[in-house]
């Protein structure tokens, strides 16, 4: 179970350095809420972040995951670099970002994904 939670992480990161929104949805659940350095926002509003060039990942460097499972839940706290093109500007933040993870029937969803910036 451990490595089919961590599977599923690094899947929604390849799809998000691929600006992938069909993978992204596939992998969270509809009603799955993201909270960015300077907002939080739905699903659909990520997703189109990312198919509309708003968001334009230049790569993801993935350093470490830690996860912790407690029942039907699980959360995966990933320590990355992330680079993107905002408004043409390349940016590289160091982020600790908390996943959160149900689940629901058969399969593991996002429903929640945190950016926290870490500072040293």
């Amino acid at each position: 179970m451990n490595e089919e939670i961590l599977t599923i992480s690094k899947n929604f990161w390849k799809a998000i350095e691929k600006s992938d929104g069909a993978v992204m949805r596939a992998i969270a659940d509809p009603e799955c809420w993201f909270v960015h350095i300077g907002g939080n926002c739905s699903l659909d509003e990520e997703v189109h972040f990312y198919e509309d060039g708003i968001f334009k990942p230049t790569g993801v460097t993935l350093h470490d995951q830690k996860l912790r499972i407690f029942g039907d839940t699980a959360v995966v706290v990933t320590d990355c670099d992330y680079g993107l093109l905002l408004d043409g500007k390349p940016t590289t933040h160091h982020f600790a970002v908390t996943e959160i993870y149900q689940k629901k029937e058969e399969s593991w969803k996002l429903i929640q994904f945190t950016f926290t910036a870490l500072v040293y």
